[in-house]
């Protein structure tokens, strides 16, 4: 644990470009915070990390306990939530404030009414939100699988490890997707129509799904000026759903909706193709525009 007194990194440089915060509760009131981790990042790494347990001043379930493993014992002589509060303030007030659902922010804003302590002033951003976006092919974004998939060392149900596993989620979703934290806070941009196809090329005829990029992306784009026509999903009369992605056939994508669809039209005697954008020899095309 290195705690920190004021909400700078330890050379007393920069502040962070955000914080991560994770609790873990003793009972099914939202309140009753036991552990709290608090995770700050600035420029991809980490500047600063807190953690500590927290008597909740309510009572312990055993069914929160099997999850988190924190007993009454544990908190005996550990700070209250008002104790510790000006230094959860100190942290957050005035930045963007990362949790895995919003949750934790639940949690945080029914301590501060229970134990008659100031709401503390923060931008949320939930990076199960931005999970979704930055990898919409992946089967569930819990903060185990995303740990998985991304390979972040984990502990699950560990306040600390959950916050830090949360923040490495927005640092890798930054580099994946190029998308700024700041546009991440915007919402989520809906997708344009699809391009228009050329009226000839080596994909016409074909009604293809994309896994793993929007309709209207740069991979589209590229199967559109091929002459291929873009659907918004896996139907009976698809005819190709491709790929997008270094990765193409992981366990991920292999559980996702639309490649499970794919397979059971397959099954039923369809003529759907799954492949990847590299089989297509798209993987290095610039995009261009499709015809009018």
């Amino acid at each position: 644990m290195t705690p920190v007194d004021s909400p700078t990194d330890t050379a007393g440089a920069l502040p962070p470009d955000f914080v991560v915060i994770d609790v873990e509760t003793a009972c099914s009131r939202v309140s009753s915070i036991c552990q709290i981790g608090i995770v700050g990042f600035r420029d991809g790494r980490e500047i600063f990390d807190y953690e500590t347990l927290v008597d909740p001043c309510d009572e312990f379930h055993l069914f929160n306990t099997r999850i988190h493993g924190i007993a009454e014992h544990h908190v005996v002589g550990q700070p209250t939530f008002p104790d510790i509060h000006p230094l959860v303030q100190g942290h957050l007030t005035g930045r963007t404030t990362v949790a895995h659902s919003y949750f934790d922010k639940g949690a945080l804003a029914a301590a501060c009414r229970i134990h008659d302590r100031p709401a503390i002033e923060t931008t949320w951003l939930d990076s199960v939100r931005v999970a979704q976006r930055a990898w919409p092919e992946l089967a569930s974004h819990r903060l185990g699988m995303l740990a998985q998939h991304l390979g972040i060392t984990h502990k699950h149900h560990d306040a600390l490890s959950d916050a830090r596993a949360a923040g490495w989620v927005i640092v890798k979703a930054i580099d994946h997707t190029g998308i700024a934290l700041d546009e991440w806070l915007a919402p989520p941009r809906k997708p344009g129509p699809a391009p228009r196809p050329a009226p000839d090329g080596p994909l016409s005829g074909e009604r293809i799904a994309i896994l793993g990029q929007p309709r209207d992306g740069p991979l589209a784009c590229r199967i559109a000026a091929l002459g291929g026509r873009i659907v918004s999903a896996v139907g009976n009369t698809t005819t190709l759903l491709v790929i997008a992605g270094r990765a193409p056939f992981a366990y991920s994508v292999r559980n996702s909706g639309a490649f499970r669809r794919a397979e059971q039209y397959r099954r039923l005697g369809g003529t759907i193709r799954t492949v990847s954008e590299q089989e297509l020899g798209l993987a290095d095309m610039v995009p261009g525009p499709a015809a009018a």
